[in-house]
């Protein structure tokens, strides 16, 4: 390894993760910053470790002058046999031009922890619609069980 390079190693694996986990987080991000104010999301692949699943999704939002803000949303989530443990935080992270943030997310990429993969990449362009429509693409069931709250900790 060169001087200065870090190595990072991450466990995780395919297993079966948290499937509940992405809709809610996006139907949080799109209550919270309104599907109007939504430029484009990226999602990026989560990291997976049994039953837990930990996630990022950054949305690209209008901000009045051409430029975008950019909110994070990161998720924590674990199913138990009690139910379903769901924790979110979103962080407003400034503003970029907008042309400048498909580059900053390929940077997440290649800093990230692991070889995890490019984000999808989802234009809403500021219609309720957009977003409503790529919401529908999740199952019904997926949202029906309460959340118990943050994952319970090792």
């Amino acid at each position: 390894m060169a001087p200065g390079a870090r190595q990072t190693e991450v466990d995780f694996d395919d297993g079966p993760g948290v499937p509940e986990a992405l809709p809610r987080t996006l139907r949080e991000v799109g209550e919270r910053l309104g599907p109007e104010a939504i430029d484009r999301l990226w999602i990026f692949p989560p990291l997976i470790r049994g039953r837990r699943e930990w996630g990022l999704v950054a949305a690209g939002c209008f901000d009045g002058s051409g430029a975008r803000r950019l909110v994070t949303a990161r998720y924590a989530a674990q199913r138990t046999g009690k139910g379903l443990y769901l924790e979110t935080r979103m962080v407003d992270q400034g503003v970029a031009p907008a042309d400048r943030l498909p580059r900053v997310m390929e940077g997440v990429v290649r800093r990230g922890p692991a070889p995890l993969g490019s984000p999808r990449n989802v234009e809403v362009g500021g219609e309720s619609g957009s977003f409503e429509a790529f919401m529908e693409g999740f199952a019904d069931e997926l949202f029906e069980e309460a959340v118990l709250g943050p994952p319970p900790t090792e």
